[in-house]
Parts: structure tokens; C-alpha cells; sequence
């Protein structure tokens, strides 16, 4: 099975080439525009010249059967749209795009030719998290902080909130009534952002705060009185009376821990099946990213 890897920043190199270069009857082709990363990478796996690749055409011309696309966010559209009309089953790294018209058009495209296309949500793949699927969700809340970092609101919302935003759809046990935005900004730049959705008997909060001292994500649980709390993805602890503590265990991968192992797998295992997976849903969690954007800019423009 030839695999292409486009892009050797950080999460592919930390998250998806260890997944990748260890999975038997694979034949791992990287592709990036920079020769002296394509060298060290491919080295570090012990790939051979014919699997390296600096033009986008020539990993393209070996016949790919499936691709993981991990450039920016901004030549996405055109890398998704080249490998899609050649007919690569296609997994991006989030978001599609940074415009939801570009995302729109890529899904179609994607439909059009009868060509799986997924989109890198880890962690709906996340034992931790998809263990909360079990859990009774009458209140969700979710946040993800960092330090020092507010930012243009369209890049911190579709490159690191749409991870919110999407676990919240994941996890909310119902159809939303109502959505809800609420955020500080200044001098043009967010500093902090809330969701809220609702429905019939349940609330989810979605939470960034781009200043908050501290870089963590929590995400909680709860409803008929007992609560599941989950700790950077790697602790659990569910609280019904005494709280009880459940530890990522000291050899399991962090790759399996945050999900990235079982998403890889799952979209390999859909191509070697024939299987075409659509990004349609996914889709939705772009839309509801671009409608937090337009409340976002609705504030900085009436300030």
C-alpha cells in the first residue's frame, strides 16, 4: 500500500510518521519543499531515494493509494484538490481551509469523484473522550488554554478552537437548539472565546482563553449526578462520591492516547476495504467554526 505523507512539520513528524513507518505493508513516500528536512526525515526512517520527494507531481505519479496532508493550513486547498482529482483517498490535518467556501467546494469536489476524504479530529478517536460518549452529558464543558498566545481570530478558530467545536458536536447527546458566542478581544486579537450549545436537557461549553497562565485542556462530563473528568488527554477521573483516577498506562503510545494511532488506522483500513468515507460531517464543524468567526469579527468591528 503506497502512503504518502505531504508535509514534515511537527505533528507529522511527533504524531503520524511513528504511526505510519511502523505499519506493516505500508510504503511510506514523503513529499516536502524543503530538501534538507525531506533528507533528515527520510534518513531517520531509512527510506530509500525512490520515496522521497520534493515535487508534488512526482508523489502523485507514483500512484498513491492514500495521502495525509500536513502543510499549512493555507496551500491545503490546492494540495487536497490536486491529490482528490487524481483520486487519492485523502486525510488533512485540520481545517480543510481557513475560508468555509473553500472547505465547501473541497467536500463537493470530494463527493464529485467518488473520493474518500477525512479530516484529522483526533480526538473523537481518543479513549478518554470517547469513553464521555458513554458517560450521561447533561453538561459538557471543555477548555482549551494556552499561554501568551492571543491571536487573529480566524487562525486561532479554525487552527486550534475547531478542536473544541468539534468535540462538543461529538459528544452532545442531542440535536442544538441554540448556539451562543461569547469572547474578549483587543487591538484586533483574541484573547479568549466561549461556545455554548443547547438542547433538549443538555448544555455544552466550549472554552479557549488564549491567557490563562497555564497550557491544558480539560473536558467534563456529568449528569445524573456523577461526573467524568478527562486531563490533557491522559488522566480520567470519575467522581461519584470518591473520586477515582485511571493514569495513561507508562507504555501506551502517546500517538494511541490522543487518538492520532486509531484515526490513521481507521482511515487505512477504510481505503484497503474500498470503503469512501465523506468529510460531510466534519463540514459541519467548519460551519459552525465560521459562525463563532462572524460573531468574533461582529464584536471587533462594533468596538
Amino acid at each position: 500500500m503506497k502512503v504518502g505523507c505531504i508535509g514534515l512539520g511537527d505533528i507529522a513528524r511527533k504524531a503520524y510518521l511513528p504511526v505510519l513507518g511502523a505499519r506493516p505493508g505500508v510504503e511510506l513516500h514523503l513529499h516536502t519543499r524543503t530538501p534538507a528536512t525531506l533528507t533528515r526525515v527520510a534518513d531517520e526512517l531509512r527510506l530509500p531515494a525512490g520515496q522521497r520527494h520534493t515535487d508534488l507531481d512526482a508523489l502523485i505519479a507514483q500512484g498513491l493509494d492514500a495521502a495525509f496532508v500536513h502543510a499549512p493550513t493555507t496551500v491545503h486547498p490546492e494540495i487536497v484538490t490536486r491529490l482528490l482529482e487524481a483520486g487519492v483517498p485523502t486525510y488533512v490535518d485540520k481545517p480543510l481551509a481557513y475560508e468555509l467556501a473553500e472547505s465547501e467546494r473541497l467536500v463537493r469536489l470530494a463527493e464529485e469523484r467518488g473520493v474518500s476524504l477525512a479530516v484529522g479530529f483526533n480526538r473523537r478517536f481518543a479513549p478518554g473522550y470517547t469513553q464521555c460518549a458513554d458517560h450521561p452529558r447533561e453538561l459538557i464543558l471543555m477548555q482549551k488554554n494556552r499561554i501568551g498566545l492571543p491571536e487573529e481570530p480566524r487562525a486561532m478558530i479554525l487552527d486550534d478552537f475547531i478542536h473544541v467545536v468539534d468535540t462538543l458536536r461529538f459528544l452532545v447527546p442531542g440535536p442544538v437548539d441554540d448556539v451562543t458566542v461569547r469572547a474578549r478581544t483587543e487591538g484586533g486579537l483574541l484573547h479568549h472565546v466561549v461556545l455554548q450549545l443547547s438542547g433538549d436537557g443538555f448544555t455544552a461549553l466550549g472554552v479557549m482563553n488564549r491567557l490563562s497562565g497555564s497550557a491544558e485542556e480539560i473536558l467534563e462530563v456529568s449528569g445524573q449526578d456523577t461526573k467524568r473528568q478527562v486531563v490533557n488527554l491522559a488522566e480520567v477521573i470519575d467522581h461519584k462520591g470518591q473520586p477515582t483516577v485511571r493514569r495513561r498506562g507508562d507504555w501506551v503510545p502517546v500517538a494511541r492516547q490522543r487518538g492520532i494511532e486509531q484515526a490513521v488506522l481507521t482511515f487505512l483500513d477504510a481505503v484497503r476495504a474500498g470503503k469512501v468515507l465523506s468529510a460531510r460531517d466534519a463540514l459541519a464543524t467548519h460551519e459552525l467554526c465560521e459562525r463563532v468567526v462572524r460573531a468574533v469579527r461582529a464584536r471587533i468591528d462594533a468596538a
